[in-house]
């Protein structure tokens, strides 16, 4: 393999390290001006169900999520006999391939699984009750990963930014208890209060990393940090490496290293807005560590003797590399620099919706949704257009289409809610 698909590869699964969990949070935006889809408190707590229901346990609403700005045809391409195949293959130039990427690639993966849920009328408004298990996947991959990738190093000198470059992944049980009532004419209101437990949170980021490659050698330096904590104690692991001193003494160190609301404006026109998740989960089994990357060079390899059994101690090529495989290791391990509790903020959501009612047909009305989830470095946007009829008392149906930080989307929702059976 070469060298640097030897890096490129230590790069990827050292930003893959974090996506251990795949459920996570997620909502169905294009059933949010349909009302009667059971589950639209969950985008707004002042939204009620037309009737008391009760969920089907895991299936009775299970939401998966992928949004990205970059997609499979990216990464792979057709060859004239028909067959597939991946960007690294020479048949597919550089030019082609990475004109497709962005600066920044993104990616989320959100799954939302309800356990228990139902909700019913009482106490003058409408209640909810829901235990899920919910979490959200987060990656930000730069374009020079993917170039330091496909091509290398070329003229003779090369450089690499990996700036930003990180992975974030939160799951937790959340028990919801919401209701929702009607405190004037045209004004509804709902809020719900959560209880939430975490099951595992890690954040990898880098900083700021630089790779230069030319002829006679190669240089990699840069910074980052990988958090992680769990509801079980997080592995590591005692290392003792041998350190020289700037008198050129050699001693040896220990180190600890990871193991691895809505109102009805007018008769026609309703107005709506929640803010949803606004809180914190608090870890006890926590560890904040950060990698190594002292500065790196990589000169070759040097006085190769043709018969390995009698080259100088360390001197022989299966000595030389497996120096720059501990090297490569060192590089991008994470030291533990300490152990406490670990509080993380919810990425919060916040949801601004207006509808209107088609004067020539009160059944068919159209909606504006804005939808922004703030999360730091992994906060998006979306605004999606919906139109939604309603023909019947126990059918409606939307379609909708979306422009959004990953891009456009179209969507759409069939939903029978008839008595004692409801199917979306």
């Amino acid at each position: 393999m070469k060298r640097r698909n030897k890096i490129a590869a230590a790069l990827l699964f050292a930003a893959s390290i974090p996506a251990v969990s795949t459920w996570a949070q997620n909502s169905l935006r294009s059933a949010y001006f349909l009302e009667g889809y059971t589950y639209r408190h969950q985008m707004n707590p002042a939204f009620a169900s037309e009737r008391n229901y009760v969920g089907m346990p895991v299936l009775g609403n299970f939401n998966i999520g992928l949004q990205s700005n970059i997609g499979v045809s990216n990464f792979l391409y057709k060859l004239p006999n028909g067959d597939l195949t991946t960007f690294l293959n020479g048949s597919v130039s550089s030019g082609e391939f990475l004109d497709g990427l962005k600066n920044r690639n993104r990616l989320n993966l959100d799954v939302d699984m309800n356990i228990i849920s139902f909700g019913f009328h009482k106490w003058g408004g409408f209640n909810t009750f829901d235990l899920s298990i919910k979490s959200g996947t987060r990656a930000n991959l730069p374009k020079d990963l993917f170039e330091f990738a496909k091509v290398g190093m070329q003229g003779g000198h090369s450089e690499y930014n990996l700036e930003d470059m990180g992975m974030y992944s939160n799951s937790y049980a959340e028990i919801a208890l919401g209701h929702s009532r009607k405190i004037m004419d045209k004004l509804t209101v709902g809020a719900k209060v959560k209880f939430l437990l975490g099951i595992y949170n890690a954040d990898f980021h880098i900083n700021d990393m630089k790779l230069v490659m030319s002829d006679d050698k190669w240089l990699v330096s840069g910074d980052g940090e990988f958090s992680t904590a769990g509801i079980v104690d997080i592995p590591t692991k005692l290392k003792t490496k041998d350190v020289t001193d700037d008198y050129g003494n050699i001693h040896q160190e220990t180190e600890e290293e990871l193991d691895f609301a809505t109102y009805q404006l007018r008769e026609d026109l309703e107005l709506s807005m929640a803010v949803l998740d606004l809180g914190w989960i608090s870890y006890k089994n926590a560890v904040q560590s950060a990698m190594a990357m002292e500065p790196w060079e990589f000169d070759g390899f040097h006085d190769i003797p043709f018969d390995s059994d009698k080259a100088a101690p360390g001197m022989s090529i299966e000595d030389q590399i497996d120096n720059l495989t501990d090297d490569l290791e060192d590089l991008f391990q994470m030291k533990v620099q300490g152990k406490d509790k670990h509080t993380k903020a919810l990425g919060a959501t916040l949801n601004i919706g207006a509808l209107y009612t088609f004067p020539f047909y009160d059944k068919l009305k159209f909606g504006f949704l804005e939808s922004t989830r703030i999360n730091g470095q992994y906060s998006w946007s979306e605004g999606r257009f919906s139109a939604n009829v309603a023909p019947v008392k126990c059918f409606d149906a939307s379609i909708s289409y979306a422009i959004s930080s990953f891009g456009s989307s179209f969507g759409w929702i069939a939903n029978y809610h008839g008595k004692g059976f409801s199917l979306f």
